[in-house]
């Protein structure tokens, strides 16, 4: 498999990939997202609601509710990508079953455009190893951004990989093109970032002016419907950038290499991220991945594959930064497109690992490697069990409260305030109007003008907690106890007028 320097490959050719069952990957890659399914459906599936952004963007394309307020940060692209389904139905069941199919097959799609560039054992690897990480394997059914940002990413990499490689035809730029318009849809940040990598790569390249203007008009294509909707209700892409720098915390100097290692313990956002560090055996295998990945570098270039392995490490690098040290809170899925092209070379360390102890004849070094394996996946899958059932506790929470909201009449057509009231409301079938926050859509005198017309609720979450003035002459009701916020209690308005639709 790993050839010695005499035999290796021209800088200027694709890899030739022998024939043979043994070198077939498709079955291979086939069964690593058959698994990456599976595990979905046993444990992230069942029992499984819509989180807060997954509301926000479901009820843009019509969802069992109105459209939330759509923050300047966000993008478009994941409504688009679940439209199929909430036009069709509600059920979050179906959701849950196309987006991890969907996925999976998409995953398999990245991964196809490297066949030409590595060995079936480094692809599979490559596959298996990000497929088992908890961020992908919990957002792989979920209506957020993050994962088809790093399959995205795995599969632009790729075709610029195969363009510098000297691949002639329109496959490579048109395939790069599309893949960075993709990841700017979903998030014109990630777009940016990804881009500017591969642009470095290809400009350096007097022959790969088709890959430049694809990469180019791609992340102008992906752009476009942020540009359009920036101009139209934020007051320009710039006054759009400064809102969501500062719905973000504000964008600047701000190391969150620690935040991140604790989020890996299992909290899907970390913001404050003060708190204690209870699991740091959840970031050994964050810990070890900069040493995979030189590893991975080094075996590369002994193999001819050098080029690949820079175009990897750079994409890679240029992703992370933003979110290891300019924002100043952390989420896993955050990184999920480094860790996927990531995934490249740290499958070429692994994979040479296990070949050099089958050759050396080292029977306890295959079975010390297993064993670390093993142990890798399954305090992934310990994390992803621990995160699922938290999720799963949160959105029972949010249902709660829209049931007692039901049997307190506030019904279909009806507004939504207050604490958490973005998630409960398109759980209640509800508009959700803010009036201050990152969510601010409307102001005090416009949800007491809309209170006249249709029932309105204001929520109030925990011990001590006060209505806006507009709601303190509203009856109060008690709606539920739970256990992230406390007792939630609900200040009404529910017009005589109003007739409430069936919830």
């Amino acid at each position: 498999m790993y050839a010695n320097t005499a035999s290796r490959p021209a800088p200027s050719a694709l890899p030739v990939r022998p024939d043979g069952p043994a070198h077939r990957p498709l079955p291979w890659l086939a069964a690593v997202a058959v698994v990456f399914v599976v595990v979905q459906l046993a444990v992230v599936v069942p029992g499984s609601t819509p989180s807060w952004d997954e509301t926000v963007y479901l009820s843009q394309a019509g969802g069992s509710a109105p459209p939330a307020f759509f923050s300047a940060p966000r993008a478009r692209g994941t409504s688009y990508l679940v439209a199929p389904v909430t036009v069709l139905t509600a059920s979050v069941t179906f959701l849950r079953l196309y987006l991890a199919v969907l996925s999976a097959t998409a995953l398999v799609g990245a991964l196809w455009v490297w066949r030409r560039l590595l060995p079936t054992p480094v692809l599979v690897c490559a596959g298996a190893f990000f497929a088992g990480l908890w961020p992908t394997l919990f957002y792989g059914s979920m209506a957020m951004p993050n994962l088809w940002c790093a399959l995205g990413a795995l599969a632009a990499a790729g075709w610029v990989a195969r363009a510098v490689l000297g691949e002639t035809g329109r496959a490579a730029p048109l395939g790069a093109g599309a893949a960075v318009a993709a990841v700017t849809l979903m998030r014109p940040a990630d777009g940016m970032w990804l881009t500017l990598p591969l642009l470095l790569v290809a400009v350096r390249r007097p022959k790969m002016l088709a890959a430049l203007a694809a990469l180019a008009a791609g992340l102008l294509a992906g752009c476009a419907p942020w540009i359009a909707e920036a101009f139209a209700y934020h007051g320009g892409p710039v006054a759009r950038l400064h809102r969501a720098s500062e719905i973000q915390g504000g964008l600047g100097w701000n190391i969150a290499v620690d935040d991140q290692a604790k989020a890996l313990e299992g909290r899907t956002l970390c913001r404050p991220c003060d708190i204690p560090w209870k699991r740091p055996g959840t970031t050994v295998w964050w810990a070890v991945l900069p040493f995979l990945t030189a590893g991975g570098v080094l075996v590369a270039r002994r193999t001819g594959r050098g080029t690949v392995a820079r175009v990897t490490t750079v994409t890679a690098g240029f992703l992370a930064v933003p979110y290891l040290f300019l924002i100043g809170y952390a989420a896993p899925r955050f990184l999920l497109p480094a860790y996927a092209v990531l995934a490249v070379p740290v499958a070429e360390c692994v994979v040479y690992l296990f070949t050099r102890a089958r050759r050396a004849g080292r029977p306890v070094g295959l079975a010390a490697l297993a064993l670390l394996v093993v142990g890798h996946l399954a305090v992934q899958l310990q994390v992803l069990s621990r995160v699922s059932a938290s999720s799963h506790a949160t959105g029972a929470e949010y249902a709660a409260v829209a049931g007692a909201l039901h049997r307190a009449g506030v019904r279909p057509p009806c507004v939504v305030s207050g604490d958490q009231a973005v998630p409960i409301a398109y759980y209640a079938g509800c508009s959700s109007r803010q009036t201050t926050g990152h969510d601010a859509s409307a102001t005090p005198a416009e949800v007491r003008a809309g209170a006249r017309q249709m029932a309105t609720a204001v929520l109030v979450a925990g011990e001590g907690g006060q209505p806006p003035p507009y709601a303190r002459a509203w009856p109060r009701v008690d709606l539920a106890d739970t256990r992230g916020a406390g007792t939630y209690t609900g200040y009404l308005a529910v017009p005589a007028t109003a007739v409430p639709s069936r919830p």
